[in-house]
């Protein structure tokens, strides 16, 4: 454990680090200080309950329509100065008399009391009640025992200073018979200074009650009790929510420990990711350190799964259901492509879990993910030509469906919480999979790696390179078929990678083509070696690796298809023309050197049955008698030399895997050169 440990590089502990903080970075701020939220929208985050009482009010626009509909009846305040009426109207008595009769001065106090009765306002009062905001006014009267009575008047008749002048003026010229403006001067001068405004407007007693009022509405309607239920994930935020998150919001900022809950926060958040990373780290580096050990391997899984939840999290930023538009069943899809099936699950694991942070319903996301995720990976062995990704977007869209069915049969009882567009989001996830054949060739070509539909596409003979083998080295195209024969079922027998095999099989000798006639398969009765030196000769046949390198890279095939031309002889010799020079000048003027093949030996298991099959192939041409017995000694004693030399050794494959390649060559072999019947001939 230590040691697989140990080999984890600088390079790929940055590269899990800075996944996590990308990952980090996009998605949603779901602490208590940093709550994202709409009017009518669903809630995006997890069950949110309170750290503390928090009071309920009342929405804003129920508070509104509350104070709206407390102006429009609220009666406002104004005093009223009785004491000073009085004694008024006792002066302007007193003050009158000399210029008019008794009588005349009683008409006039008693005209200036109907004034006063009605009401003498100031400017700002009169003006406010022109403007005819409100037609009634209450004045709060003061008793003897200390109490206080509310009375309410009708603004409507309240006067000026100037009104009430022109008012009693008016009555009085009516009931003297007189013209109007024709009083005698003591009288006007007395009547202009009794005259007095008797009402005010009383801010005081306004403001008092006003507030009174407004403080039956903004009061609390109840308490949220610690511990309470706030909102929960995808409920609708109405207007009373909105209102109590908004007041939690308010008491959680003005509240001490602001930092500390951030980084409390994101700490969690990253340790969260950090763990679902390892899943993957852990798996791959205990049971495909291969895969592990190498850089661009990493890279590109770790890139696949981040941008795969960076964009679902910008997708669920923009609308919370259309996550489920996003296919997150191509990502095994995709990896098994270029790897195998079990690193594909725990990919499709970590981009799951990585993106159920954010995830309204998570036990359903996880769900509905991880069973579609699945069914993709299940319903392709190997992804040989794009209409199975049709087929498999079908059976993922009916597994998505099926299963949402039943998970809202088992969270609610019935349908009624059944949303159709949920189906829709489900057949747009399915379209954009069955193109994922498009995001596999972007990553063929960024990553270099080989898929399965590429493997295929160059097995085919009419590609240029096989087409010009088949005209140019005829002989060898045909070993190369019945090599690629042999290869691919042996490969088939001990679970290798078959069509690889195949596909490596048909390219391992292109490079004879720059001189065919120096190989016995294409010769017809002349032999260019003949004269030659044994070296000479060696350098020719060595030669067809290099040669078939540089056309491999010339027509741009894959790596692993240039795997097959380098190590299909491995490290191995030229026997034939060794063991001549070695007959010709002895061994110890021999260089053997001069007859060793470039290599490497083979690295992996489809290499090394290659070059088996090869060795085999060819070898079985020079059998003289092909009965069951010679071709048993002819494969034990290719194989068991090639053992001995030491070619197999780095390759993966064990002795029970080489005993089962030994026993299917031996089949083959023996079914191609089984015994035909001799037709007899007719008898004339």
């Amino acid at each position: 454990m230590n040691k697989i440990f140990d080999k984890v590089s600088l390079l790929r502990i940055a590269l899990l680090l800075a996944a996590t903080a990308i990952v980090l970075l996009v998605v949603p701020r779901a602490d208590q200080q940093s709550y994202s939220y709409e009017l009518n929208l669903p809630w995006k985050y997890p069950l949110l309950t309170a750290d503390f009482d928090t009071p309920i009010l009342r929405d804003s626009m129920s508070m509104r329509q509350m104070h709206d509909s407390i102006e429009a009846n609220f009666i406002p305040f104004a005093i009223r100065d009785s004491q000073a009426t009085k004694e008024l109207l006792e002066r302007f008595s007193t003050s009158v008399r000399p210029d008019v009769s008794a009588h005349d001065a009683a008409l006039l106090v008693h005209y200036v009391g109907q004034a006063y009765s009605d009401g003498i306002a100031t400017p700002a009062l009169y003006a406010q009640i022109k403007r005819g905001n409100n037609t009634k006014y209450r004045v709060l009267n003061r008793q003897a025992e200390g109490g206080s009575v509310v009375e309410t008047f009708d603004g409507s008749h309240v006067r000026s200073q100037k009104e009430a002048f022109e008012y009693v003026d008016s009555l009085y010229s009516v009931a003297t018979g007189r013209e109007r403006n024709e009083l005698p001067a003591g009288v006007a001068r007395a009547l202009g200074a009794v005259l007095l405004p008797d009402l005010s407007v009383d801010s005081l007693n306004d403001t008092k009650f006003r507030d009174q009022e407004y403080l039956n509405v903004n009061g609390a309607l109840g308490v949220i009790k610690k511990g309470q239920r706030i909102v929960d994930r995808g409920e609708i935020i109405n207007q009373q929510i909105y209102t109590n998150l908004n007041t939690y919001q308010e008491m959680l900022q003005s509240k001490n420990n602001t930092t500390a809950s951030h980084s409390y926060f994101y700490i969690g958040q990253a340790l969260y990711l950090l763990c679902c990373w390892m899943v993957l780290y852990v798996f791959l580096a205990l049971y495909r350190p291969k895969l592990f050990a190498n850089l661009r391997n990493m890279t590109f899984l770790t890139s696949l799964i981040t941008i795969f939840v960076v964009i679902a999290t910008l997708v669920f930023e923009f609308n919370m259901q259309a996550l489920y538009v996003m296919p997150f069943a191509a990502v095994p899809v995709i990896v098994m492509v270029f790897f195998d099936s079990r690193t594909a699950i725990f990919s499709l694991l970590t981009a799951v879990f990585l993106t159920a942070i954010i995830a309204t319903y998570q036990f359903q996301f996880i769900v509905l993910e991880l069973c579609a995720g699945l069914a993709a990976t299940f319903s392709i062995n190997h992804l040989s030509k794009r209409s199975q990704l049709l087929r498999t977007a079908a059976i993922t869209l009916a597994v998505y469906s099926l299963l949402y069915f039943a998970l809202v049969l088992v969270t609610d009882g019935n349908l009624r919480q059944f949303d159709p567009s949920m189906l829709l989001m489900f057949v747009f996830n399915s379209l954009i999979l069955s193109f994922a054949y498009i995001l596999i060739l972007i990553i063929e070509k960024l990553f270099g790696f080989t898929s399965m539909v590429t493997l295929v596409e160059l097995s085919d003979i009419n590609h240029p390179l096989l087409r010009r083998l088949a005209e140019e080295a005829p002989g060898t195209f045909q070993h190369s078929m019945q090599v690629s024969t042999l290869a691919s079922e042996a490969a088939r027998a001990i679970g290798a990678n078959t069509q690889l095999v195949r596909t490596g099989a048909l390219y391992h000798d292109i490079g004879k083509m720059e001189s065919p006639i120096f190989f016995t398969e294409n010769q017809h009765g002349v032999n260019p070696h003949a004269g030659l030196a044994p070296e000479t000769s060696a350098r020719k046949i060595i030669s067809h690796v290099t040669d078939g390198l540089a056309l491999a890279a010339k027509a741009k095939l894959p790596q692993v298809i240039r795997d097959f031309i380098s190590e299909h002889h491995g490290r191995g010799i030229t026997k034939y023309f060794y063991n001549t020079a070695v007959n010709e000048k002895g061994e110890e003027n021999v260089n053997r050197h001069d007859f060793e093949y470039p290599g490497p030996n083979p690295q992996s298991k489809e290499t090394a049955i290659l070059m088996m099959a090869d060795s085999v192939e060819a070898a079985s041409r020079s059998l003289k008698d092909y009965s069951q017995h010679n071709i048993d000694a002819l494969v034990d004693g290719i194989i068991d030399s090639q053992i001995h030399d030491g070619l197999l050794c780095e390759s993966p494959l064990s002795f029970k895997d080489i005993n089962t390649i030994k026993q299917t060559f031996k089949k083959r072999l023996a079914t191609i050169y089984h015994t035909r019947v001799a037709y007899p001939e007719i008898k004339k």
